[in-house]
């Protein structure tokens, strides 16, 4: 006891020393615990303030030695329809190189380097995210850095041959990957959106890598990089700073393009078309070693959802979340959504089915609730059926404890993700370049709460009145035609005998 300290004289077992003390009552003598309050919540809501030019800058704050600090640009994929597809590609590739006041990447490197800085640069159908984490104490030197880079960048010949040759590989690498998602995902909003905004190819084309040059990157810089179209958000720091640091380095800017008028920026709505998509491709050999992957046939099949910006927006979300799935791996195991409707309704029921998964894409004008499933090419007429039947089924009585699980679920995913500071940064970035404000997490909580039985039918039941997108890779021999899948799809009653006389 003398060696050991006063933990050595303790007595830890099962309560003996309080036998009479129910463990739901506080032990006698023991001072009554004084917890910490939180501050106000005004001083952690998202400010935003919109400079003289357009420029918004948003800010959330947050406790940490580090903070995240990026621009987003109201700019993507989906813009490019005057212009040469991959172009967003190409930007993206050439984020933080040479600039006006950085000779090279690495300079820039060695910049954040003295902050403990990394910096990364993301394009997606609609935004463009060119973001820093670093030291809070190097702010200054991280705004300069990110005006420098988004609007003086020098798009040097031998950076855009060296980001051709990345691209191609890549391309190269996007076909041989055992992974097929990436690729499917393209396809079915391809198939989705036909020729138009987020259809529009977000991997630059083959043909193009040679057509894209300074000129050209140039022309679409001066349409879509202006302030109106520009977020400069920060999650970690005072807003008055992050203010300062915007009107010191991006308010007055001459870009590297001049200030001249580009061409008219494309505000196209998105418009669903449906259709199909299909690749014939050899999925035999995708993966080399002692236990390769078996030849599958994938499937996606797809129904227009609708915008973020919309009311049903949050019932989407929980179907999506009811709907779950994954890999066949995983099914029935203990934490692996094995209550979702993939798993009970698929994966458990027919052990052949290597994939089924649910995923929800939404944009401001548009959105697509997608079912991914992969199966050897033997058995696709029947994985179809089993498809298409559980977007039939989406329509029927949706239990109070299945809802009460996807919504738990959904709600727990948000808090998770936004414990993480450059998601944080992305959400509050994204949602003040699309509404100019920021939804705070308990207000979202607040209406997956709010969810109905009546609003899950509502929304798939408009859902279903939709021509299907569908994509298909593989060995598509046993493919069900477009037309009996839609025929499928549009069953008002939804009798399984007649899916299944259907595809017979």
């Amino acid at each position: 006891s003398r060696r050991c300290g006063l933990a050595a004289g303790r007595s830890y077992s099962g309560g003996g020393a309080y036998p009479s003390v129910s463990l739901t009552c506080p032990l006698p003598g023991v001072p009554k615990a004084v917890f910490a309050a939180a501050e106000s919540r005004e001083r952690f809501e998202t400010r935003v303030t919109v400079l003289e030019n357009g420029l918004r800058v948003a800010s959330q704050n947050k406790f940490g030695q580090f903070c995240t600090v990026g621009v987003l640009v109201n700019s993507g994929s989906r813009h490019e329809a005057k212009y040469l597809s991959g172009i967003s590609h190409f930007l993206e590739k050439l984020a933080f190189c040479s600039t006006a006041q950085f000779g090279s990447k690495d300079e820039i490197l060695l910049t954040l380097e003295k902050h403990g800085g990394i910096c990364d640069c993301q394009a997606s159908r609609d935004t463009i995210m060119y973001a820093v984490s670093a030291d809070a104490r190097g702010l200054d030197t991280v705004v300069n850095l990110l005006a420098d880079v988004t609007l003086q960048p020098k798009l040097s010949d031998e950076e855009i041959e060296m980001t051709r040759m990345a691209i191609k590989f890549e391309l190269e690498d996007l076909n041989m990957r055992p992974d097929p998602e990436p690729l499917l995902t393209e396809m079915i909003h391809a198939a989705a959106f036909r020729d138009n905004t987020v259809g529009l190819n977000r991997f630059c084309p083959v043909e193009n890598t040679d057509k894209i040059d300074r000129a050209v990157l140039h022309s679409y810089l001066s349409s879509y990089y202006t302030p109106d179209r520009m977020v400069l958000a920060g999650v970690g720091i005072e807003h008055e700073h992050l203010v300062e640091c915007a009107r010191k380095y991006l308010l007055g800017v001459q870009p590297v393009w001049g200030s001249g008028q580009g061409r008219a920026v494309d505000r196209s709505v998105a418009q669903y078309t449906g259709g199909i998509i299909k690749v014939e491709k050899d999925m035999s050999d995708v993966s080399l070693g002692p236990t390769p992957i078996p030849e599958l046939t994938h499937i996606m099949i797809g129904l227009e959802s609708c915008s973020f910006l919309e009311d049903d927006f949050i019932p989407f979300a929980v179907l999506n979340m009811m709907m779950g799935g994954g890999g066949s791996f995983s099914a029935g195991g203990p934490g692996k959504g094995m209550f979702t409707r993939l798993y009970l309704n698929v994966l458990n029921r027919h052990h052949w089915m290597y994939n089924a998964t649910s995923y929800h894409h939404s944009y401001e004008d548009t959105g697509l609730l997608c079912i991914h499933a992969s199966a050897d090419p033997k058995q696709v007429r029947e994985m179809v059926e089993i498809i298409t039947r559980e977007f039939i089924l989406m329509a029927g009585a949706v239990g109070e404890v299945e809802l009460e699980r996807a919504k738990t679920q959904l709600k727990s995913m948000l808090m998770m993700n936004l414990e993480s500071r450059p998601v944080i940064f992305e959400d509050v970035g994204r949602q003040v370049l699309a509404t100019n404000t920021r939804k705070l997490p308990h207000e979202l909580c607040a209406l997956i709460s709010q969810v109905k039985p009546a609003d899950i039918k509502r929304v798939v039941t408009k859902m279903l009145h939709k021509k299907p997108a569908v994509a298909a890779l593989g060995d598509l021999t046993d493919l069900p035609t477009y037309e009996h899948i839609q025929a499928a799809l549009s069953s008002k009653d939804g009798r399984l005998p007649r899916l299944y006389r259907l595809f017979r």
